[in-house]
């Protein structure tokens, strides 16, 4: 397992500052328990960045998931920035203990980027995906089974996240499970697909996803978008 790349400044932070603190403590148990309690809190800053290789989805029809997490919600939305209609909105919960960093759920090419800058409200709050400071990535899909389509892909913080980290921008081709970014500590990731693109969602609220690996939704033959 590999560590992204946005958490060596953190790990190195975290380990100097407990490598500190631990050096002013008396002696004794005092000194022990500092011990104990530093690599606790250095085993975790480290987990946290952790970047595992997905086992992409060798599915031509399907949509990755762009984080690691629980499914929170389900939800026919309107988006007006990029699809400019109604979209299926598929909404994944990090906790703190979750993989943090994103991954590409299609392969495309960025052609719509916007920052908003925000609240901090707990991700699984009902008003975080509106009021939540969030960074949203518009993509454009030439081909995928022979369909050309827009998708949305938006990085929300929470409570504790307080930084949004895009290493990419408009131009930028992505392909499938491919890492574009993470967020620090807590947050919420979600997925738009537009209606008028025939799919049918293979996840429910309350299931556990690996970013890049599981399959949230696949493309289907006729119709259009269908959900629990």
């Amino acid at each position: 397992m590999t560590i992204a790349r946005w958490g060596w400044t953190n790990i190195v932070a975290a380990f100097l500052l407990c490598s500190w603190v631990v050096f002013l403590l008396p002696e004794g148990l005092a000194s022990h328990i500092g011990c104990a309690v530093s690599t606790v809190i250095c085993l975790f800053v480290v987990a946290f960045f952790r970047n595992p290789q997905p086992q992409v989805p060798d599915d031509p029809s399907a949509f990755a998931s762009p984080a690691t997490g629980t499914i929170a919600d389900i939800e026919e939305v309107d988006d007006d920035h990029f699809i400019k209609g109604k979209a299926v909105r598929i909404g994944i919960f990090l906790s703190v203990f979750d993989v943090h960093v994103n991954r590409s759920p299609v392969n495309g090419t960025i052609a719509y980027t916007h920052y908003k800058p925000g609240k901090f409200l707990d991700a699984r709050h009902p008003d975080a995906t509106h009021h939540n400071e969030a960074n949203t990535l518009g993509i454009q899909v030439d081909d995928m089974n022979g369909q050309s389509f827009q998708i949305v892909v938006r990085q929300i913080s929470g409570l504790i996240a307080r930084r949004i980290i895009c290493a990419n921008g408009l131009g930028d081709q992505l392909s499938i499970g491919e890492l574009y970014g993470m967020i620090k500590f807590g947050s919420r990731t979600e997925l738009f697909i537009p209606v008028t693109v025939a799919h049918e969602i293979s996840v429910s609220v309350g299931d556990k996803v690996k970013c890049g690996e599981t399959v949230l939704a696949r493309l289907t033959s006729e119709g259009t978008a269908t959900h629990e």
